[in-house]
């Protein structure tokens, strides 16, 4: 088969990995991808959410197969482009990618099918929304609606942080995807997230994560769009993916199919675990980033054969078969990541690392200029790892670390420390 992968970040560039070791794979494409990707497949300069250019790309290679890795493609409706011209692709069209692109919408599908999550409200009026907080009081959450690249979600511990939180968001601090505020009741316990394949009717699971979303060691400092993972994420006992699925997933998936919407492709639900039930935090559209990386690194390249199955109906008589191993990614940013970080630095060393099924560098954000590797975002290293055990995935990913040659980023050293 020929394949398209639409992306450039280090989710991407663990997708090409596994895709690349089936040998259903003839040839692999990824649009616009990075220095990392380049090493393993053909790259494609072309804007992932231009449909035009994606369909122009689709017929000049005679790609069989389309997986889309971003969520903005996804929103802008891309696979719905690919389908309406009989291509096979893999992610939801862009209605049914409101399950992330919205977070009322997803209340509201909640709402509709009994599935337990936070109490919320949503406005679009500041002065109104200033009132709701101060009548719920802190702790709170405050969203912008729309997608924010991972960012727009403030978990206020006051009234004073929920209050600026409704001010920059629907004063613009997102753009349009603050146009509406959405402000949930505040969810204590333990955050998970559980990836699960629907191709509309049935659903399959493939695998459990939990990700450092905080930039500091301790979980400190402001969150970031992931600073290292791990799977599998031991809080996700086989008995909460049974509630999961049972209270969550399948009453979405019917609900999305009885609106003439059906989800096909993969559902990430955030999920927060207390007292031995979860509740949904939020739903993704696509695999997470960096818990791509982790999951990839564990299902090797059944993956392809799983993306297929989804794509073409046939979840119902497909199962994912899980090495009983752990995996562990560590993410290396550019100094003053969240904030502001130079880019262009060098990044050396990375030659001198294995690449086999234990070992790999996912790029996030590389380029190859003048024969050398530089950063060319905030994320840009995912050193990734297997292991018997966590502990053991975790000595290798940080063995690897320590011998980047790279002064100008930096890591967080205790990824894996709430289940280790």
């Amino acid at each position: 088969m020929n394949i398209l992968i639409l992306g450039s970040g280090g989710r991407e560039h663990a997708l090409a990995w596994a895709v690349k070791q089936n040998p259903k794979c003839d040839r692999l494409i990824v649009a616009p991808g990075n220095a990392g990707i380049g090493a393993i497949a053909e790259l494609a300069a072309i804007d992932p959410c231009d449909a035009g250019a994606v369909l122009g790309c689709v017929r000049k290679n005679k790609i069989d197969f389309v997986i889309v890795g971003p969520e903005a493609p996804l929103a802008a409706g891309v696979a719905d482009a690919l389908r309406a011209e009989g291509v096979l692709t893999f992610g939801p069209s862009a209605e049914a990618a409101k399950l992330e692109a919205s977070k009322a919408f997803t209340k509201e599908i909640c709402d509709a099918c009994g599935a337990p999550t936070a109490g919320w409200a949503r406005f679009s009026d500041a002065e109104a929304a200033r009132d709701y907080v101060r009548a719920k009081g802190a702790p709170i959450v405050i969203k912008a609606d729309g997608l924010a690249a991972g960012k727009g979600v403030i978990v206020a511990m006051t009234l004073d942080e929920a209050l600026a939180g409704v001010d920059d968001i629907l004063g613009g601090a997102f753009g349009a995807a603050g146009a509406e505020v959405v402000i949930e009741e505040f969810m204590a316990g333990e955050e998970a997230s559980f990836f699960i394949l629907s191709d509309g009717t049935d659903v399959l699971p493939v695998g459990t994560a939990q990700d450092h979303k905080r930039v500091g060691d301790g979980d400190t400092g402001p969150n970031t769009g992931g600073m290292g993972a791990y799977s599998p994420a031991p809080v996700l006992t086989p008995a909460i993916q049974e509630q999961v699925l049972a209270e969550i997933v399948r009453p979405t998936v019917a609900e999305m199919a009885r609106r003439g919407t059906p989800f096909q492709g993969v559902l990430y639900a955030g999920l927060m675990i207390e007292n031995g039930r979860a509740r949904l935090v939020e739903y993704n559209v696509r695999f997470g980033d960096p818990e791509c990386q982790v999951l990839m690194m564990r299902l090797g390249a059944q993956a392809l054969d799983l993306l297929l199955a989804c794509a073409e109906g046939r979840l119902g008589e497909t199962r994912a078969q899980w090495a009983d191993d752990h995996a562990l990614t560590v993410v290396m940013a550019a100094n003053g990541y969240p904030g502001a970080y130079a880019r262009g630095t060098v990044i050396s060393g990375l030659d001198t690392l294995p690449e086999d099924s234990t070992h790999m560098v996912f790029h996030a954000g590389t380029a190859l200029k003048d024969g050398a590797l530089i950063a060319t975002g905030g994320r840009v290293l995912n050193v990734t790892a297997r292991g018997a055990t966590l502990k053991e995935a975790q000595a290798r990913a940080y063995e690897m670390i320590d011998r980047i040659d790279w002064p100008e980023g930096f890591c967080r050293r205790d990824i894996g420390w709430r289940a280790l």
